[in-house]
């Protein structure tokens, strides 16, 4: 898969509040995806920081990303478990998400991704999810 076609896979097959996030895939391959969105006003929480529902709808999405790089294709996955741990207040330009799968199977897929603050380089969150297939 590549870029042109995740992105257009992501433009035409993701909800409107996904696509709110202006989100860019900035790299995908059989490794994994890196998403990254902008930090905008409509992602702030009280406190000026991302809110964590931002963080881990972004995270999830990657996450999905991955597994399309991974399968070479744009094939239905359904996320089972979505596991996210806050590490900062994330602040900054943008927030890069980099996600891979560690094993996939016939009817599983598992994948991390480290959301990381720019231009800081600092991670944010990091995440998990299982997803059927």
């Amino acid at each position: 898969m590549n870029l042109e076609t995740a992105q257009q896979t992501l433009e035409d097959g993701f909800a409107p509040w996904i696509l709110a996030l202006q989100p860019t895939v900035t790299e995908i391959g059989t490794e994994g995806a890196t998403l990254s969105i902008p930090i905008t006003r409509d992602i702030m929480r009280i406190g000026d920081i991302v809110s964590g529902q931002t963080l881990a709808a972004l995270a999830d999405t990657a996450m999905v990303f991955a597994c399309f790089g991974h399968l070479d294709a744009v094939e239905p996955v359904g996320t089972v478990t979505l596991d996210t741990q806050f590490l900062r207040p994330c602040t900054g330009d943008s927030i890069r998400a980099e996600a891979e799968v560690t094993r996939a199977g016939k009817s599983m897929i598992f994948t991390r991704c480290t959301l990381i603050a720019e231009p800081s380089g600092k991670p944010v969150a990091m995440a998990t999810a299982t997803f059927a297939r």
